[in-house]
């Protein structure tokens, strides 16, 4: 029995069902590109980035999964390094402005040359910068060495740094001395942060003038728009001077993450001291359900049994509750401040139907972790395209 080869070049003629199917095959192939290509186009308007850590080859690891910018910049993993956290705990340990100061001015050297290396590897990409975010408790030392060390750096002794930790106590810390409310007691922190920041803008705006860096300073937690002016004030202040005294007329950005509910009930009012929002969905969920993230395991698996939940709503965001109040805040910023920039960041910035929702209420961008970035760009696209359809 005589048997036909399957390949191109065989010299045979093609029948015409043969034909036909490779020619669908192309077409199907074709088309299969331009969508790829289209979806790209469209995710790379909607999608900015999550950036957990914060060294140079995440940055740079980042940019090459096709994020168009850094979404959130944690600034207290830089103090974590060994070559810092000397300094944190000086700070923390100190009694006076002056020392407190005196502590900051080791790490504003260091906190600058952080951001110089990520706004080169951004290459004039936008980066949002959060400011310290923790309670100071995760800093402190808690082995007996280390403890000693501290109070021979301080000139105090092993009992007072003892004395000190245990003030920083807390029975919910998640919902204690942090955030914003860290720089309302202490304006020295935002204004060390700010110089950091500013100066590193100038000098790779100097380097770089085509880049055109235009630094985003994020305050973090903010509930009162009070809150948020005392500490914008702070930043303007300094930023103003610095950029003055460099002969520069760069422009910067003061905004604010909405994770707190009532954030978000009086968004209307924050968005008059605010450039932007960036809705912290991680903490949004965990104040609007009453649960902790870091707790809620415990429990959540009899929920979904018992169809009490569909999913982890520190997953996918739950839509019903917490997107209506990001749809509200996002409506009643907009309407105070017809151009403040919104987007929303957490692990909810890579799951597909939260970027969808995200699309749906007009946010512009989502942030989240670098290796999600193209999950997040397709399903950016993807709403996209459904919205024209």
């Amino acid at each position: 029995m005589h048997t036909h080869s399957s390949t191109i070049n065989s010299g045979r003629t093609l029948r015409p069902w043969e034909l036909a199917l490779l020619l669908a095959v192309c077409v199907t192939l074709l088309t299969g590109t331009w969508a790829q290509a289209r979806s790209a186009l469209l995710a790379s308007r909607l999608v900015r980035l999550h950036v957990i850590a914060v060294s140079d080859d995440d940055t740079e690891q980042a940019v090459k999964f096709g994020a168009e910018g850094i979404g959130l910049c944690r600034t207290e993993h830089m103090f974590f390094e060994a070559d810092r956290i000397p300094a944190i705990r000086e700070m923390i340990c100190s009694d006076t402005v002056e020392q407190r100061e005196k502590a900051l001015a080791k790490l504003e050297p260091m906190q600058q040359g952080d951001f110089e290396a990520m706004y080169i590897a951004l290459e004039g990409r936008p980066m949002t910068v959060r400011f310290l975010d923790p309670p100071l408790h995760e800093f402190v030392p808690t082995e007996e060495a280390d403890i000693e060390q501290l109070a021979k750096d301080m000139g105090k002794s092993v009992q007072d740094i003892k004395n000190i930790i245990a003030s920083l106590h807390e029975f919910n810390p998640m919902m204690g001395h942090r955030g914003c409310r860290l720089a309302v007691t202490f304006p020295e922190i935002a204004a060390m942060q700010t110089r950091a920041v500013i100066k590193a803008a100038l000098n790779v705006n100097a380097a770089h003038p085509d880049w055109n860096i235009i630094p985003e300073i994020m305050i973090p937690l903010v509930g009162e728009v009070k809150e948020l002016k005392y500490v914008k004030d702070v930043v303007v202040e300094v930023a103003d001077k610095l950029i003055a005294e460099a002969g520069s007329s760069m422009k910067y950005k003061v905004g604010t993450m909405i994770e707190i509910p009532r954030a978000a009930l009086t968004a209307d009012e924050i968005a008059k001291e605010a450039d932007f929002f960036s809705f912290g969905t991680n903490d949004l969920t965990q104040m609007t359900f009453g649960f902790s993230r870091d707790d809620a395991g415990k429990f959540l698996g009899a929920y979904y049994d018992k169809k009490i939940y569909e999913s982890d709503p520190f997953a996918r965001l739950d839509q019903a509750g917490v997107g209506k109040l990001v749809s509200m805040a996002a409506k009643m910023g907009r309407e105070t401040n017809p151009h403040i920039h919104l987007g929303i960041c957490g692990e909810h910035g890579g799951d597909p139907t939260s970027v969808e929702f995200c699309h749906k209420v007009g946010l512009d961008y989502v942030s989240c972790s670098p290796f999600r970035v193209p999950i997040a760009r397709l399903a950016a696209a993807q709403a996209a395209i459904k919205d024209m359809q």
